[in-house]
């Protein structure tokens, strides 16, 4: 499972930065400045949680496999909601957001009572 996680959190990883390329380069003449800030927002969250994929992946710790799917959940459904928000425009998809921070939230704290370390 550590394995997975590590490479779910990389390859995440490396999605956040070309989305966050794309957003400074791509997105900042074809909408607005508020829009523009919830990519940005979409991409911190987005790699602040592969970055936790990744920590924990690496072996030195473990936590419940429930954590690593609500971590991930939550990103996809957090920034994804976010990502298509600002790309289709569709003012309903803010209201999705929220659950995918109860998700990542969620799997930060089973991670944290859960955590133990590696033998």
């Amino acid at each position: 499972m550590a394995r997975l996680m590590m490479r779910t959190g990389l390859w995440l990883l490396a999605l956040a930065v070309i989305l966050g390329a794309f957003g400074a380069h791509g997105l900042k003449a074809m909408v607005t400045p508020d829009r523009l800030e919830t990519w940005d927002t979409a991409v911190r969250y987005h790699a602040w949680m592969s970055l936790v994929l990744i920590a924990t992946g690496s072996g030195a710790f473990h936590f419940s496999n429930w954590a690593y799917r609500l971590i991930v959940a939550g990103l996809l459904v957090f920034s994804g909601s976010l990502y298509l928000l600002v790309l289709l425009d569709i003012g309903v998809l803010g209201a999705i957001t929220p659950i995918g921070g109860v998700l990542m939230i969620a799997g930060i704290v089973i991670a944290a009572i859960t955590l133990r370390k590696a033998d």
